[in-house]
């Protein structure tokens, strides 16, 4: 049988809040947890798992609307090879998107230099008069 656990030792041991797992559920990223008699919230290894990856997918960068796309995956494909590809896919748009926004303020940079430079060329020509 899998082992169950109660909120507050899943987030002790997936060192994330209640709150946390909470806005998890709500959204998606994590099932529901099995209710018991007086209302109880039991999670299982599985959530704790999934905790953890969606903390190792946070540090690579990607959003959690990312993460939804491709959590189901590491779970349901032994292989890993889909939610790998998928998540390459992801990093790779934003490395793109990276090297845009690098070229934009490299571009941004050389019109401020030439502002710059515009600017000095005007006062020293005004006070060599």
């Amino acid at each position: 049988m899998m082992q169950r656990m109660r909120i507050g030792e899943l987030t002790e041991q997936a060192g994330v809040t209640q709150r946390t797992v909470r806005y998890y559920e709500s959204i998606g990223l994590l099932p529901p947890a099995e209710r018991e008699g007086h209302g109880h919230h039991y999670y299982t290894e599985e959530t704790l798992a999934r905790l953890r990856k969606i903390d190792q997918l946070k540090q690579l960068g990607l959003s959690l609307d990312e993460i939804r796309d491709v959590i189901d995956l590491y779970f349901t494909d032994s292989s890993g090879i889909q939610p790998k590809q998928k998540v390459l896919a992801i990093l790779k748009k934003h490395l793109a998107e990276a090297d845009r926004k690098i070229g934009d303020l490299q571009q941004f940079r050389a019109d401020l230099q030439a502002n710059i430079e515009r600017f000095e060329r005007f006062l020293a020509a005004k006070q060599n008069l």
